[in-house]
């Protein structure tokens, strides 16, 4: 005897928290599981690309160069004869890392903006809102440009350049999210009994101000990916040699008709990257979103 009913019994079985629901939501997404498992392959990629790359990525051999896909060279060589497929596996931990860090760098800077503007309100809204105004005025990638250009092309430069053009995005998105938390009951309760401001933010605006941003985070580290391989195709981001995916496919653009796997493959890299994480973002919304679980 457990001393509880049949019925208490189901009722107890029925209780799942919300992290659960949601998880199961995202598994159900067959799109969200495949677009997880590309980005789980490229992040395998980047964390063990020296171990599974057949040839050093700067080893030349003009003997072979612009080969097709081989037996020898899966994905061709390129016009100073370096394996592609090498350049590619070891590129996706350049491109990888641009995507988590400026998205990282724009999360907090956002995220510590856009809770003081919606928080506190008044002139110090204003100020930072007017900030992100102006930010957003511009075209994001000729924003990136102009600040690449000003402090000089390298990868770092790029990074830094993509991390403040996604600040506006992650600071007006919880900025509104403040907005709604602060009047609700339990802030108000926390100030009744004398919380101060910051153990207020810490303990109670943060914590409930992360999941769209985890969710606009997955999304933006795939734009990030796409806006550092366009500045690298532009020659203002990584620079040779470098096996970063744009700059490859800069490098190879001159050869697009005699040699088109010199560019397809990571362009192809690309893609699937960028496929991965946005399949990955929609099914988190999905499953986070409250307004669209049914």
């Amino acid at each position: 005897m457990t001393g509880m009913t049949p019925e208490v019994q189901v009722e107890k079985h029925k209780v799942r928290s919300p992290f659960r629901d949601s998880l199961r939501t995202f598994r159900k997404s067959k799109l969200a599981v495949i677009g997880t498992i590309i980005v789980a392959f490229f992040i395998f990629l980047a964390i063990f690309g020296p171990l599974l790359a057949p040839q050093g990525i700067n080893e030349q051999n003009f003997k072979m160069k612009l080969q097709p896909p081989s037996s020898e060279h899966w994905f061709g060589t390129d016009v100073f004869g370096r394996d592609i497929l090498s350049r590619v596996i070891l590129g996706s931990r350049l491109s990888l890392m641009v995507g988590f860090a400026s998205v990282s760098i724009s999360i907090v800077v956002g995220s510590i903006l856009g809770i003081l503007a919606g928080y506190y309100g008044k002139w110090i809204d204003t100020i930072i809102s007017r900030i992100f105004d102006i930010l957003l005025a511009f075209p994001s990638i000729l924003l990136a440009i102009a600040i690449v250009t000003a402090l000089g092309p390298s990868l770092f430069n790029a990074l830094i350049a993509i991390a403040i053009i996604n600040i506006p995005n992650f600071g007006r998105l919880i900025r509104s999210k403040v907005l709604s938390l602060k009047e609700e009951e339990f802030i108000t309760a926390a100030r009744a009994i004398g919380m101060k401001d910051m153990r207020i933010l810490a303990a109670h605006i943060l914590p409930n101000s992360m999941t769209p941003i985890i969710v606009q985070g997955t999304l933006a580290i795939a734009t990030a990916i796409i806006e550092a391989a366009s500045l690298g195709f532009l020659g203002l981001g990584a620079q040779a040699p470098a096996p970063e995916w744009g700059k490859m496919l800069s490098d190879a653009r001159v050869y697009l008709v005699n040699a088109p796997w010199t560019m397809i493959f990571p362009g192809l890299a690309i893609m699937l990257t960028v496929l991965g994480f946005n399949l990955m973002g929609d099914g988190l919304r999905d499953a986070f979103d409250p307004k669209m679980k049914n």
